[in-house]
């Protein structure tokens, strides 16, 4: 199915929100409690699929529906469409925390990209979203995702939401290695796997978690600098009190003689 051809202006700095402007009879499908605001000729539906595959039948939408059961996502997704029949419409869609909305063509990304299983915030009509398995058993327990990603593809708009500031990067045969968390989304064609954070002390003491993320090839990848889960940590650290300095000198040095 060929996705809709929306219009869209991001706005904002540090809590950005979408807008997306809709000709008759175009469909914008967005993620559930995402929606800000819509204009007047706006309608919306809860419907059990992405719409990608209209002829899907009952038991498509239920296979849909559980794919992103396993990602970690609600069951539905909402379809907004300009039902008014009097010209151009817009409806505006906004994340749950601090952060930046990426922009994505997808036909100029070789239709498809994969992220992260919360980064989705709305998309085209057309879009279809998928589950990615993780390859190897080590990126899946220790890669902070979990065993899936999403996989978004089609030839239209996507648009994805990550917390803090945002770092686009396009390797071409290069690495980079980053906390699990930060990654936001990539192409296909890069490689993506897990290794440990240096010796014993570093992993326990470094600051920088068990694991870092290896990501290699020739492509784009989209990095965050704050991951919802280190923003929430970093808050209920704070509300419960952070841990006295005697016992983490009693712990490192245990360390070091071991």
């Amino acid at each position: 199915m060929q996705s809709h051809e929306v219009d869209y202006e991001v706005f904002g700095d540090d809590l950005q929100f979408v807008e997306v402007e809709l000709d008759p009879g175009e469909t914008v499908i967005g993620e559930a409690g995402t929606m800000m605001y819509l204009e007047d000729g706006v309608t919306f539906e809860s419907k059990m699929g992405d719409g990608s595959e209209p002829d899907a039948g009952l038991w498509g939408k239920l296979k849909s529906a559980g794919k992103r059961a396993m990602t970690g996502e609600g069951l539905f997704i909402t379809h907004f469409t300009n039902t008014g029949g009097h010209g151009k419409v817009k409806a505006a869609f906004a994340a749950a925390y601090p952060g930046k909305i990426i922009p994505v063509d997808l036909a100029k990304m070789g239709g498809e990209i994969i992220a992260q299983r919360d980064a989705f915030l709305c998309a085209a009509l057309g879009t279809k979203i998928d589950i990615a398995f993780q390859r190897g058993i080590g990126t899946g327990l220790f890669g902070g995702e979990g065993f899936v990603l999403q996989r978004l593809s089609g030839d239209g708009m996507a648009f994805l939401h990550a917390g803090g500031s945002i770092r686009a990067i396009q390797l071409n045969n290069q690495t980079v290695r980053l906390d699990t968390g930060c990654l936001v989304a990539m192409q296909p064609s890069l490689q993506y796997s897990i290794e440990r954070a240096g010796n014993l002390k570093s992993m326990f003491f470094g600051g920088e978690g068990l694991f870092l993320a290896t990501v290699s090839g020739s492509g784009w990848v989209w990095l965050q600098s704050l991951p919802f889960e280190r923003l929430s940590s970093r808050v209920l650290a704070n509300a419960v009190g952070p841990a006295s300095d005697d016992s983490r000198g009693v712990l490192s040095g245990w360390l070091e003689r071991s």
